[in-house]
C-alpha cells in the first residue's frame, strides 16, 4: 500500500462541503479516480461517519469538485462534480451539484484559472456531468474572491458574500428531455406490484416528485426522523428505481441501484403557512437531505409552474415568479424563467444566490493498494 498526496482546497459551497481539486492533479483516466478519491474522503465506511477521511458521513459533505480551464468558446471553466458514496467504494458522476457550484467560480479565480478585473467576477462554467452552462457572479478585490459579506442562507450559520448562479437552458440535464416520459404525471409500478403517481422532471438534475401522503408521510418530518424509518427509505428507493427506469436513465434495476445520485426523489406536501408555496423533502444518495439540493430546488420550481404536475397541485398560490419552498432548515427561494408556447412549457433559466467559504488549502492524502 502506498500513500500519495494531492494539492487540494476544502470549501463550503451553499449547504455542502467538498474537496476542490484542479484536474491537472488527478489522472486523466477517470476510472482511476475511484480508489484515490474514496480513500481521501474515507469511503467505504461501515459506520457511516467517514472518520478516516475528509467526508462527514452524509451525502452533502462527501463531495469532490474537479476544475480546469475550458477549451469551449462559451465557458471559462470546466467543472466535474463527483459524489463520493459513504458506505460503498463508489463514485457517482451522473449529476451536478448546485450548492458546490457556488464555490467553483471563487476557487477558479483564487487558483488563477480565470483572470478578473474590477470588483466583480463573471465566470462561465461548463458542467461536464450534465453538459450544461452556468454563470457565476461574485465580488472580488485585488484579483481574489471576496467571501465576507452580509448574505445569510438557510442551513448555514453566519453570513457571506453573495454569489449569483444562473443556470442557462437547464432542461434535460440528465436525460436530454424536460419531461423524459412526455407526461407531467405518470403512474409507476413498483417491484412488489404496487403503484404510485409521480411527476418525472429533468431540470438541472432529474427528479422523481411524489406526494408525501402517498408514502405515509406528512412531508414535515426532519431528516433524523426519516433516517430511522427503514421501511420508508426502502419504499422511496423502490420508487426512485421505478422512476429511473421510466425516465430512461437506467435500463435495469441493478443499473438504477448503482446510480446513487440521479434521479433524486422529492416528496411534497402543502404549505401550512403563507410564507411558503409548498413543502419539500429530498433523498440524496440514499440519505434524507438536511436542506435541499440547489439543482432539485430549480427542478421543483419549474415543476411548480407546470400545470398538472404534483408540484403545481401543491402550490399555495399561482403566478409568482419566485417559488418559496419549505425545507428542513428553512425556506429556499428559486427564480425560474419559463416559456409557454402552444401549451408547451420550456424552462429558459433559473437563478439563485448562495455563499461560499474557503476552509483550508494544502494537500489531501490517499492510500492506494
Amino acid at each position: 500500500m502506498s500513500t500519495i498526496s494531492i494539492p487540494a482546497t476544502f470549501m463550503r459551497g451553499g449547504t455542502s462541503k467538498a474537496l476542490m481539486i484542479k484536474a491537472e492533479n488527478l489522472p486523466a483516466d477517470k476510472t482511476k479516480w475511484t480508489d484515490l478519491l474514496c480513500s481521501a474522503m474515507g469511503s467505504p465506511d461501515e459506520f457511516g461517519r467517514q472518520l478516516n477521511g475528509m467526508g462527514g458521513g452524509v451525502s452533502s459533505v462527501s463531495k469532490v469538485c474537479v476544475v480546469s480551464k475550458s477549451e469551449r468558446a462559451d465557458a471559462d471553466i470546466d467543472f466535474t462534480f463527483v459524489q463520493v458514496m459513504v458506505h460503498e467504494r463508489t463514485l457517482d458522476l451522473s449529476g451536478n451539484c448546485g450548492n458546490m457550484l457556488s464555490a467553483v467560480g471563487p476557487f477558479a479565480v483564487d487558483e488563477g484559472l480565470v483572470e478578473v478585473k474590477g470588483d466583480e467576477a463573471f465566470v462561465r462554467i461548463y458542467n461536464t456531468n450534465t453538459k450544461k452552462i452556468m454563470h457565476s457572479r461574485f465580488p472580488v478585490k485585488d484579483g481574489q474572491s471576496v467571501y465576507k459579506g452580509d448574505l445569510q442562507i438557510p442551513g448555514v450559520s453566519g453570513a457571506g458574500a453573495p454569489i449569483r448562479l444562473d443556470f442557462i437552458d437547464p432542461a434535460g440535464a440528465t436525460t436530454g428531455k424536460f419531461l423524459p416520459t412526455g407526461s407531467v404525471i405518470d403512474t409507476l409500478t413498483l417491484a412488489d406490484g404496487s403503484q404510485i403517481q409521480a411527476s418525472l422532471f429533468d431540470v438541472a438534475n432529474a427528479c422523481v416528485i411524489i406526494r408525501a401522503s402517498d408514502v405515509g408521510l406528512t412531508g414535515y418530518e426532519q431528516p433524523e426522523e426519516i433516517e430511522v424509518r427503514k421501511n420508508i427509505l426502502a419504499k422511496l428507493s423502490e420508487i426512485r428505481i421505478a422512476g429511473s427506469l421510466a425516465m430512461g436513465i437506467s435500463k435495469t434495476r441493478e443499473e438504477a441501484l448503482s446510480r446513487g445520485q440521479v434521479p433524486f426523489i422529492a416528496f411534497l406536501s402543502k404549505a401550512k403557512t403563507k410564507d411558503i408555496d409548498f413543502n419539500a423533502r429530498v433523498i440524496s444518495a440514499g440519505q434524507p437531505h438536511k436542506a435541499l439540493p440547489l439543482t432539485i430546488t430549480l427542478c421543483l420550481a419549474v415543476a411548480a409552474k407546470t400545470k398538472g404536475s404534483i408540484a403545481f397541485e401543491m402550490m399555495n398560490s399561482q403566478g409568482n415568479e419566485q417559488i418559496r419552498i419549505g425545507m428542513p432548515s428553512g425556506v429556499l427561494t428559486a427564480g425560474a424563467v419559463i416559456e409557454e408556447k402552444m401549451g408547451v412549457t420550456k424552462p429558459l433559466s433559473g437563478a439563485f444566490f448562495r455563499t461560499a467559504r474557503k476552509l483550508f488549502k494544502g494537500e489531501v492524502y490517499a492510500e492506494l493498494n
